[in-house]
C-alpha cells in the first residue's frame, strides 16, 4: 500500500509538471514538453452529434496538437476537476475537464480521459478519449 502511495504522489507530480508545460506550449507554440505519447498512441475524439468517435494516430495527434495550439497561442489550458486513479503500480488513469480560456472567455470545453502507462521509470501517455462539452 505504502508503495501504491509514492507512485501515486510520484505520478501526480509528473502529472503536474505536465500542466505547467501545456501551459507554456500554449505560450510559446513549442509543444515538444507535452509530447509523451507511445509509439502506438491513439487519441479517440467525439464530436457534437457523432456517436462514433474519430480516432487519431500519434502522429496525426501531434500534427493537431500543433496547429490546435499555434490557433490559441496566448491562451490557457485549464485541467478542472482532475481526478487521477492508479490501476497499478504502472498504469494510471486522469479524468478531468479540459478549458481553453483567453481573456477571461472559455473558447473550447472538453472532458477528457487520459491512460497512462510507466516505461523504464518515465510516464507515457498511451490512449486519450476526448469529447467536447456543450
Amino acid at each position: 500500500m505504502i508503495e501504491l502511495e509514492h507512485r501515486l504522489n510520484e505520478f501526480t507530480k509528473m502529472h503536474d509538471e505536465f500542466i505547467r508545460d501545456w501551459n507554456e506550449a500554449m505560450s510559446s507554440s513549442d509543444t515538444s514538453s507535452v509530447n509523451r505519447m507511445t509509439e502506438d498512441y491513439y487519441v479517440a475524439f467525439f464530436s457534437s452529434g457523432n456517436e462514433k468517435p474519430v480516432f487519431f494516430t500519434k502522429k496525426e495527434a501531434i500534427q493537431g496538437m500543433d496547429q490546435s495550439v499555434r490557433h490559441f497561442l496566448g491562451a490557457n489550458k485549464r485541467f478542472e476537476n482532475r481526478v487521477i486513479r492508479l490501476r497499478n503500480n504502472e498504469n494510471a488513469v486522469v479524468f478531468y475537464e479540459q478549458l481553453i480560456v483567453k481573456d477571461e472567455e472559455v473558447l473550447a470545453r472538453l472532458f477528457t480521459i487520459e491512460n497512462w502507462r510507466l516505461f523504464n521509470e518515465k510516464w507515457m501517455i498511451v490512449r486519450e478519449i476526448e469529447e467536447p462539452i456543450n
